[in-house]
């Protein structure tokens, strides 16, 4: 029954991870992209602009979060933001790629 129970609970936490990175990313946004990302400084494609981002977007997911973590143009690398996490890069892209589907 301990077993069991344990078992339960790893389940239902690694659901709530889920949930909790996606919230993750939507929040280094706030944080560290929205900056540039919301009004398009020095050419930054705006979260939902498809057209901007249709460029971009080819190379995938891991061709983004390496421009994101050496920097690109005017972006410095991790966008200014040296103590974020390839998880957390991850999850920003994630959060801004769902805005251009």
């Amino acid at each position: 029954m301990k077993w069991a129970a344990a078992g339960l609970v790893a389940v239902v936490s690694m659901g709530f991870a889920t949930v909790a990175s996606a919230a993750d990313g939507k929040a280094v946004y706030e944080k560290t992209c929205v900056a540039c990302h919301a009004a398009g400084v020095a050419n930054a494609p705006k979260l939902g602009d498809k057209a901007a981002w249709a460029p971009r977007t080819g190379g995938g997911k891991a061709a983004l979060v390496a421009s994101v973590k050496a920097g690109k143009g005017a972006m410095p690398p991790k966008a200014g933001n040296a103590a974020l996490t390839d998880e957390e890069i991850g999850a920003a892209v994630d959060y801004m790629l769902a805005t251009v589907k």
